[in-house]
């Protein structure tokens, strides 16, 4: 019995691209779970606690095309146009996967591209972006939703729901690009809500903490909230996710809103509040230092 529970699927080596903080904690779900796992990164260093708990690190991105189904999880769309269709990317070589299934957050259009790109070279593709920060995927509690045929998510659904709680099948196209896009979109506005009702208890005299632990105990409080309720008290900024990269998501969303003609006052304004965190250097710490912009404008003064 393997670390998840699981007895190891032994119908197809696995490939991982890209192990940064997220790619690396999901690629470390599936090798814990007993799969034969290769492993490739750009910085050849971050492979290092994946290749010590059992996978093989390959020289090159081609050498990942031994596996049967190769995971991605790379930060922008040109990454994966690079990784997968480049000189020296994924299809370049005589071997390639059958499936590829891309876990990043790309745009609907980045999306349909590499499928039409895959498809041409006779492999399948699966998009399933995937819901949570590096300590939720190591508990075992994020969630992933794919869109691509039925039949590939079929295939790659017992790896799935190795690295997620849950694996959702949204479309046969790129409709799950769009519902993660809605998440991050969603979770930018509760940030953002949350920091504001935070500010302004705490600048009519409650505390920060003390006012945290009842909005917890209510009926509107939640998992996401309760675990970084630490952070928020303790003004800790470690990125799990950077204030830069909800900006993409936010940029890419709303892009989306325009082209389906769906008005989004309140992303609207919540995307330029990003925009004015960014601009007063709160780029790369965790999002949730919105709460910082938000003081700044009230004339709070913060106390951890």
């Amino acid at each position: 019995m393997t670390q998840h529970g699981k007895e190891p699927l032994d119908m197809h080596k696995l490939g991982w691209l890209g192990t940064g903080r997220m790619g690396a904690a999901m690629a470390q779900r599936l090798v814990d779970a007993g799969n034969d796992v290769l492993v490739w990164n750009r910085t050849k260093a971050k492979t290092a606690p994946l290749e010590a708990s059992g996978a093989t690190a390959v020289a090159e991105i081609t050498g990942l095309g031994e596996a049967g189904i190769v995971f991605i999880m790379v930060s922008t769309p040109k990454d994966l146009e690079e990784v997968i269709a480049g000189p020296s990317g994924l299809l370049s070589g005589g071997s390639r996967p059958d499936v590829i299934v891309d876990c990043s957050t790309v745009s609907m259009e980045t999306s349909a591209k590499v499928r039409r790109l895959v498809a041409e070279a006779g492999v399948e593709f699966l998009a399933a972006p995937i819901s949570g920060n590096p300590h939720v995927v190591a508990e075992g509690g994020a969630c992933i939703v794919a869109s691509g045929p039925e039949a590939t998510f079929k295939t790659a659904e017992p790896y799935l729901r190795q690295i997620a709680k849950v694996a959702v099948h949204a479309g046969p196209e790129e409709q799950s690009r769009l519902v993660k896009l809605c998440h991050n979109l969603y979770l930018g506005m509760v940030v953002q809500a949350l920091v504001e009702v935070t500010a302004l208890a705490e600048k009519g005299g409650t505390d920060r903490a003390a006012f945290l632990e009842f909005l917890n105990g209510t009926v509107l409080g939640s998992d996401w909230v309760r675990k970084r309720t630490p952070d928020l008290v303790e003004l800790d900024w470690t990125p799990t996710f950077t204030t830069e990269l909800l900006r993409k998501d936010f940029d890419l969303g709303l892009a989306q809103a325009r082209s389906l003609e769906v008005p989004m006052p309140v992303g609207a304004s919540v995307h330029q509040l990003i925009q004015s965190a960014i601009g007063t250097g709160l780029r790369d710490l965790d999002f949730l230092s919105l709460f910082v912009q938000q003081a700044r404008s009230a004339g709070l003064e913060l106390k951890d």
